[in-house]
């Protein structure tokens, strides 16, 4: 946070000479310590947010992936009028600790066509599916398994 704070000073400065680089140290390492202080941040937040980066990226291009991938599905079910969906609602419990990764889930969940998560009460998930295809193993999927490892890093 330290090097934000001091990266954030440069940028807003437009210039770096010796004075502004002195100065911005000086607020920086201030700013630093009252935030430490009185605000309840520690470094182990940024070191586990830089471990937790590699593992949020491939989280983004895995979301992305099952996008198109059920994309192509809701599409094959609506140029395919013989195919006669079968719309469920699946209940389901997560193993999931914290609060920030169960609402990840179901907003992951929500943002992949064909599914809606219609509740979600403490670990329990109640999701809407377009069809039987799409209910099938979604408690343990890799959604579920990426955010238990974000979870475990310390």
């Amino acid at each position: 946070m330290f090097l934000v704070f001091l990266l954030l000073w440069i940028i807003f400065n437009g210039r770096v000479t010796p004075e502004i680089l002195l100065t911005g140290l000086a607020l920086s390492a201030a700013l630093f310590a009252f935030c430490c202080k009185f605000m309840g941040y520690s470094i182990k937040k940024d070191t586990r947010a830089i471990k937790l980066l590699p593992m949020v990226f491939q989280y983004i291009v895995i979301l992305i992936v099952e996008i198109l991938k059920a994309n192509r599905q809701v599409l094959h079910f609506i140029v395919s009028p013989q195919y006669q969906v079968e719309p469920r609602i699946v209940h389901f419990t997560s193993g999931l600790k914290s609060e920030l990764a169960r609402v990840v889930l179901a907003n992951s969940i929500t943002l992949t066509p064909g599914t809606i998560t219609v509740s979600l009460e403490g670990s329990e998930f109640y999701v809407h599916c377009l069809d039987r295809d799409f209910a099938e193993g979604m408690e343990d999927s890799v959604f579920v398994k990426l955010l238990e490892e974000m979870e475990a890093v310390k």
